[in-house]
């Protein structure tokens, strides 16, 4: 947590906090249990696909790990074509028709996660929905998912980080105040 060197995000807000998902790769007993229930709940949510996709480049890692685990295909989408070689968009093996689910680490406002969902539909997969460890559960991420007509779910959000955070004093009781207004209006915060 950082309110007086804020992060800034790709969507160029600003925040105190940053939810860094790639640190749980380094360590298998937490890389293990992300990947056990990513798969569980898809299957319990989105039921049989064909295929996983990972966001590039956070959703990879964890894309791999849940086809793995389902013995299914994967492929990737890249956030826009190679510049170069085959100037791919999807990188793996194309199997068009299948019925896919989108693997992503985080969703903010989901803009980077509708734009691969967008191109795998328009490489005529069936996307049946997208499974992340985490959202910051903005009311525009859902909006947005709803607009796509793409469900979604997570493992966590950020309400329950922040009262985990608070309830076992990683952080102070006037920093889950800031967090909380932070939350309020993110695109507003820090101007």
């Amino acid at each position: 947590m950082q309110p007086n060197n804020p992060f800034t995000w790709a969507s160029g807000w600003k925040s105190p906090i940053y939810c860094d998902n790639r640190i749980t790769l380094s360590h298998p007993t937490i890389r293990t249990y992300i990947r056990q229930q990513l798969t569980q709940m898809i299957q319990e949510v989105f039921g049989p696909v064909g295929c996983i996709a990972g966001v590039a480049t956070a959703g990879i890692p964890q894309g791999v790990l849940v086809a793995q685990e389902l013995g299914l295909p994967f492929i990737y989408v890249r956030a826009k074509p190679k510049e170069h070689g085959t100037g791919n968009l999807i990188e793996g093996d194309v199997l068009t028709g299948k019925r896919v689910v989108v693997i992503e680490d985080l969703i903010s406002t989901g803009k980077s996660s509708l734009q691969a969902v967008e191109a795998l539909r328009e490489a005529g997969y069936d996307v049946a929905g997208l499974a992340a460890i985490f959202t910051y559960g903005f009311d525009v991420a859902s909006s947005n998912f709803k607009q796509a007509n793409c469900p979604f779910v997570t493992l966590s959000n950020y309400s329950a980080l922040i009262k985990y955070a608070g309830d076992n004093q990683f952080i102070s009781d006037s920093d889950v105040e800031l967090l909380k207004q932070w939350r309020q209006n993110p695109a507003e915060w820090g101007k």
